[in-house]
């Protein structure tokens, strides 16, 4: 008999599945690998979700997830139909790939968000990786060109932080012959998002997750923007009940309580500029950051950066139980470390153990 995983599609076999950034066990960790949120999630979100939590769970949710629609179509200044609700802003792109990018290719832009390409693969779809240099622009020309079915613009960039101005994501938009997806799972941290393109554009998708701003990376909940033609094609090819009750429940009370998003977010900006000003002082890169986490080239005692420097930072991190995220596999990333915002007592530690790195390294 073969072995089981020979009846796997060819394809799959051939497959690397995405890393997530790693998840320690045990206490006492300053856990700043993934971009979660320092701080919990709305109060009222914990009362709607125990107040979900009774005899209804025995029956199936809302399909269509209609309450959360009309909220953030509300939100937004949206129809209910031009907004669809998924297990996580990665369920939604799952959806794009496999709606859009089938039989020609799907193209995003490197670095970025590497879910792309295995949503790709899993799909056997075509993939076309359009490079950025160093000044992180948006190659408009690259891009123009591309022939693909869909594109993928992180915005703010992911590990890098930079946002896109919506004069430059229009550029592309209208000239990209196909779906150009803006995943915003960092909009409510920048100055500017895409979100009134939508009024414009209808090969637009703008994503939106409740991982980062929301403080609800538990719960697993995104959603997607986009003319409603194309929210049709997604509700055709979801799961029949992607977001669960308690979901749901989470999900529309944190909408509703915006003036706690709001303080949340201003406190995380606060601290994002304070180390991004603090590190710029020790004469490290750092690219500006219109998310919740920094993307800084750090130099040792000697004023010496690299890959080797980056690494010698994150070990010594790890060392003293601080979890980064480190991308060793492009020379646009290898000299560079990606830290999430922590709350104050956190980033205080951090600052702490880089002086102790730069004085034994």
């Amino acid at each position: 008999m073969n072995s089981p995983s020979e009846y796997a599609l060819p394809h799959i076999q051939k497959l690397h599945g995405y890393t997530p950034g790693f998840q320690p066990s045990g206490d006492g960790w300053v856990k700043i690998n993934t971009n979660e949120s320092p701080y919990p999630p709305s109060p009222a979100v914990a009362e709607a979700v125990c107040q979900a939590a009774n005899d209804s769970l025995r029956l199936y949710p809302n399909a269509k997830a209609i309450p959360l629609r009309e909220e953030a179509a509300k939100l937004h200044g949206l129809k209910a139909e031009q907004v669809i609700f998924g297990n996580g802003s990665d369920d939604i792109l799952n959806l794009l790939v496999r709606a859009f990018a089938n039989e020609k290719s799907a193209g995003y832009l490197m670095p970025s968000y590497s879910l792309y390409p295995v949503l790709c693969g899993i799909q056997d779809s075509g993939t076309v990786e359009v490079p950025f240099d160093r000044s992180m622009e948006l190659p408009f020309e690259a891009l123009e060109n591309l022939d693909a079915n869909i594109l993928f613009i992180t915005s703010p960039n992911a590990p890098t932080g930079v946002g896109f101005s919506n004069e430059d994501l229009a550029r592309v938009i209208a000239s990209f012959d196909g779906i150009v997806v803006v995943d915003e799972a960092y909009g409510d941290f920048a100055d500017e998002n895409a979100v009134e393109l939508l009024a414009k554009y209808k090969n637009l998708v703008v994503t939106r997750t409740f991982s980062k701003s929301y403080g609800l990376a538990g719960i697993r909940l995104g959603y997607a923007m986009a003319d409603a033609e194309i929210i049709d094609i997604l509700d055709r090819v979801r799961d029949s009940y992607n977001v669960n009750r308690l979901t749901q429940a989470a999900g529309l009370a944190a909408l509703k309580d915006q003036a706690y998003l709001k303080e949340v977010v201003g406190k995380m900006k606060s601290t994002r500029d304070r180390c991004l000003a603090e590190w710029e002082s020790l004469g490290w890169f750092c690219y500006p950051s219109a998310a919740n986490f920094l993307f800084v080239e750090p130099k040792n005692g000697a004023g010496e950066s690299g890959s080797e420097v980056a690494e010698s930072l994150f070990e010594f991190f790890k060392a003293n139980k601080i979890l980064v995220r480190y991308f060793p596999s492009s020379p646009l990333t290898d000299s560079f470390l990606r830290i999430s915002v922590g709350d104050d007592d956190q980033m205080l530690y951090v600052s702490e153990t880089i002086q102790k790195w730069l004085k034994n390294a």
